[in-house]
C-alpha cells in the first residue's frame, strides 16, 4: 500500500527505513504547538500529537526526487481525541516558493486510519469555498495551491498515518490561520459518536462543502495505486506538484 518499506510504529510514532530506504528520525508536533488553532485552547488530548518525517524515499530515486524539486512525507497521528475535537493538525497555507513564486499543491495518501483534510480558498475572515474531504487506506486527495487546509482523523481508535508529494521548497504560513483560531469549521465529536461540524465565528458565513475540489484522476493519478510506486514508474507523473504553473489553466478553472 505504501510503495516503500517503511516499518511504522504508530504507538511510539516511529519509522524504522528498510533497505535501500532513506529518511529522517520524525520530528514530533505537541499538543502545546498547536494549541493556538484549536476549538478549545485549553482541551486535554495525546501528547505528541502527530510526528512527521520530510524527505523519504529509496536512495536510487535520491538524485530525481532532487532535480524535480520533489519531496515524499510521511506522518503519523496519535490516537485519541483533543478535548471535543479530532486529532488534527493546526492548518497552514504552503509558503510561496522562492523557485517559481507559487504556494505549491498537494497530494496525500492514506495508510491507516481515517483522514478528513479540511481546505477553503484563503486564511483570512472571508475564506471562500470551504471542503471537508474524507478517505481511507489507499485513498488520495488533492490540496489546490494557495488553499488553507488541516488533516483531522475521523477515527479516534485508529492510528490515522499517510504520505504525501509536495515541493521540496515546502514551508508552511500559520498566522493567518493562528489569528482566527484555526480554519473556517470545526469538527466536533457529539454524544452519537459521530462528528459534527460548527461554524467558527471569526470567520463571514460559508458553506462546507462534502466533496473534493479536485479528483485526482483529473491530474493523472492512479486510484489505489501507491503514489510511490506510480513516480517510480513514471518519474514525471507528479511534476505539476514542485511547477504548478505547468498547469495554470486547472487550477484557475477549480
Amino acid at each position: 500500500m505504501i510503495g516503500l518499506d517503511l516499518r511504522m510504529d504508530t504507538a511510539r510514532m516511529t519509522i524504522d527505513y528498510g533497505p535501500g530506504v532513506f529518511g529522517p528520525v520524525p520530528e514530533r508536533r505537541g499538543l502545546d504547538q498547536i494549541r493556538a488553532s484549536l476549538r478549545d485552547p485549553s482541551c486535554d488530548g495525546p501528547d505528541p500529537v502527530y510526528a512527521i518525517a520530510m524527505d523519504v524515499g529509496k536512495f536510487e530515486h535520491r538524485a530525481e526526487l532532487e532535480r524535480q524539486n520533489l519531496l515524499f512525507g510521511a506522518m503519523i497521528f496519535a490516537v485519541g481525541r483533543l478535548g471535543s475535537e479530532p486529532v488534527r493538525t493546526q492548518g497552514h497555507v504552503h509558503r510561496a516558493s522562492p523557485v517559481h513564486g507559487w504556494s505549491t499543491p498537494e497530494l496525500y495518501e492514506i495508510w491507516s486510519g481515517r483522514a478528513i483534510v479540511l481546505m477553503q480558498e484563503r486564511a483570512d475572515e472571508n475564506p471562500g469555498r470551504s471542503f471537508a474531504v474524507e478517505a481511507g487506506p489507499g485513498e488520495q486527495i488533492v490540496v489546490p495551491p494557495g488553499w488553507a487546509h488541516a488533516t483531522l482523523s475521523a477515527d479516534p481508535h485508529t492510528a490515522l498515518s499517510f504520505g504525501a508529494w509536495c515541493d521540496r521548497d515546502y514551508g508552511f504560513e500559520y498566522d493567518g490561520v493562528r489569528r482566527l483560531r484555526g480554519l473556517a469549521w470545526f469538527a466536533v465529536w457529539g454524544e452519537d459518536g459521530c462528528l459534527h461540524w460548527e461554524a467558527n465565528p471569526r470567520y463571514h458565513p460559508s458553506t462546507l462543502h462534502f466533496a473534493a475540489p479536485i479528483a485526482p484522476a483529473a491530474l493523472g493519478v492512479a486510484p489505489r495505486e501507491p503514489i510511490y510506486t506510480q513516480f517510480e514508474r513514471n518519474p514525471q507523473r507528479f511534476q505539476w506538484v514542485s511547477k504548478p504553473a505547468t498547469i495554470e489553466s486547472f487550477w484557475s478553472e477549480i
